[in-house]
């Protein structure tokens, strides 16, 4: 039997019962059922300084990019929650994704991104749900040579979609959810044989 797809995920939030955080642990549950190894990781752990050239060359990347981009490498997959800020992802996002992309040493260029897939989604207190932020995402992760899937879910005015234990209350929120895990899971699958 081949080895389980393995995806790394996290939310674009550092906020406290983030809607964003709560769909990523959702989602990742799902993936869990697909039969993915799920690895969730918070950025509240992960806190870097704003991406600097000349800091980067002063100093190399800072500890906790080189953590976040050391499991984006051991992942087979990337499975992401963005908030929606203005339109756009978060900056904490963008951040992280700008210093996972740097190169060290010998390594080939934007070794975290290439050769994974991800899987996205968005919630929001609004009705769009966030998508506008998965526009942006799948931009930028698609630049990098990341194959992103077309299933995505952007969950609006999900201020009371959880309930006390943070798992999704409707039953069609739960199969969107899952719509996006068996794809991204299916999809890394393959990619990985």
């Amino acid at each position: 039997m081949a080895d389980p797809v393995t995806i790394l995920a996290f939310s674009g939030s550092t906020r406290e019962d983030s809607l964003n955080t709560k769909l990523v642990s959702a989602t990742a549950n799902a993936a869990r059922e697909c039969g993915a190894d799920v690895t969730l990781t918070d950025f509240l752990d992960l806190s870097m300084p704003l991406y600097n050239g000349d800091l980067e060359k002063a100093s190399g990347l800072p500890e906790n990019a080189r953590r976040l981009k050391a499991m984006m490498i051991a992942h087979d997959a990337l499975l992401i929650a963005s908030p929606e800020y203005n339109g756009g992802m978060t900056a904490v996002l963008k951040n992280a994704l700008d210093w996972a992309s740097r190169r060290e040493g010998d390594e080939a260029p934007l070794a975290a991104y290439q050769g994974k897939v991800a899987g996205l989604v968005a919630a929001s207190p609004g009705r769009l749900g966030g998508a506008r932020s998965l526009i942006a995402l799948r931009q930028v992760l698609s630049s990098c040579g990341t194959l992103v899937i077309p299933q995505q879910f952007a969950l609006g005015q999900a201020s009371g979609a959880f309930d006390d234990n943070g798992d999704l209350k409707g039953s069609d929120h739960a199969a969107a959810v899952l719509g996006v895990a068996n794809a991204l899971v299916e999809t890394a699958r393959r990619q990985k044989s």
